[in-house]
């Protein structure tokens, strides 16, 4: 018998809420260690957040844009992004980060660009990103991610009971902050691809928390005698080989991203990467235990309470 029909035909008995300390107190480190390194040092911002020159070019050929970071690179500007658009593969967007001074600063970087590429190029946008922009983008991040993570949890609030919003919304925050942490203490660009990541990983991580909260409430009338404790187990067991394959499915892909992506999507793939491992852990080892401090009720609970409500003067 193979692996995959061992884990479909057959539910495992892993005990998974023994240790929920441990995945609680670790959860705890890990979101405080986060704040303090976003606290103390901060995050490396890429030009859509700490402002710098966009150049809109088009090149006569099809553009070499390797050859052309190459280039740039040897001007010593700073951080320098190059993303192909369009369809015609002439056409490169360069991000470079914003210079030290004022706007002739930023003027006298366009001419070294200019004079660096050569001729066979047209400049067909070129703006200045202040400051003041970047910062604006920051705050329009921040609420996104803040307003995405409220959402989620008035949907799961709305769906199910007031504790799985509870376990959702500590799930979520849990993912995003620890997202968070791992550009902060890495050192990686934080830009809107960034953004766009964090979004994407906790929309996955509700997902798969949904699943196993639907197996919950299923159970929960299937099994109307059976402990919270050991209920909150089988659920887990019960969908742990459609976790697995999800994961799996979506790990390879993000791993191609990875390898074949290039700079522009490397940010975005390692958060993708890092946004499943604690996406799993947390449907497990957050959502789940909330619902067991959080005094869920039983099935017979339940009847018990609705069985009382006539009788009652």
């Amino acid at each position: 018998m193979t692996f995959y029909s061992r884990l479909i035909g057959n539910t495992p008995k892993f005990d998974f809420l023994r240790l929920r300390v441990f995945g609680l107190t670790l959860t705890v480190l890990l979101i405080l260690g986060s704040f303090a390194s976003m606290g103390l040092k901060g995050f490396n911002f890429g030009i859509d957040f700490a402002g710098g020159l966009l150049i809109e070019t088009q090149t006569a050929e099809k553009a070499d844009v390797g050859h052309m970071r190459n280039v740039l690179d040897t001007l010593n500007l700073g951080e320098v992004s190059l993303q192909e658009f369009g369809d015609t593969g002439r056409d490169v967007m360069i991000r470079i980060q914003r210079q030290e001074g004022d706007e002739k600063a930023q003027m006298v970087a366009l001419t070294r660009v200019k004079e660096a590429l050569g001729a066979g190029y047209e400049y067909r946008r070129v703006e200045i990103v202040g400051p003041k922009v970047g910062d604006e983008l920051k705050v329009d991040g921040a609420l996104a991610v803040g307003l995405a993570v409220l959402a989620i949890a008035a949907y799961v609030w709305f769906r199910f009971e007031w504790q799985f919003g509870v376990g959702a919304l500590a799930a979520t925050f849990h993912d995003v902050i620890l997202t968070f942490g791992l550009f902060s203490v890495t050192g990686l660009e934080f830009n809107l691809t960034t953004v766009a990541a964090i979004l994407t990983i906790a929309g996955y991580s509700i997902n798969d928390t949904v699943v196993e909260y639907d197996r919950v409430r299923e159970n929960l009338r299937k099994y109307k005698t059976m402990s919270v404790y050991d209920l909150l187990n089988l659920s887990v067991n019960e969908t742990l080989a459609r976790t697995i394959l999800t994961v799996a499915t979506v790990m390879v892909t993000v791993v191609a991203l990875l390898v074949l992506g290039g700079e522009v999507l490397r940010g975005f793939s390692i958060a993708m990467l890092w946004g499943l491992v604690i996406g799993t852990f947390s449907s497990i080892y957050v959502a789940i235990p909330v619902l067991l401090y959080f005094d869920l009720r039983s099935g017979a609970d339940k009847e018990g309470e609705e069985g009382a409500e006539p009788a009652a003067p």
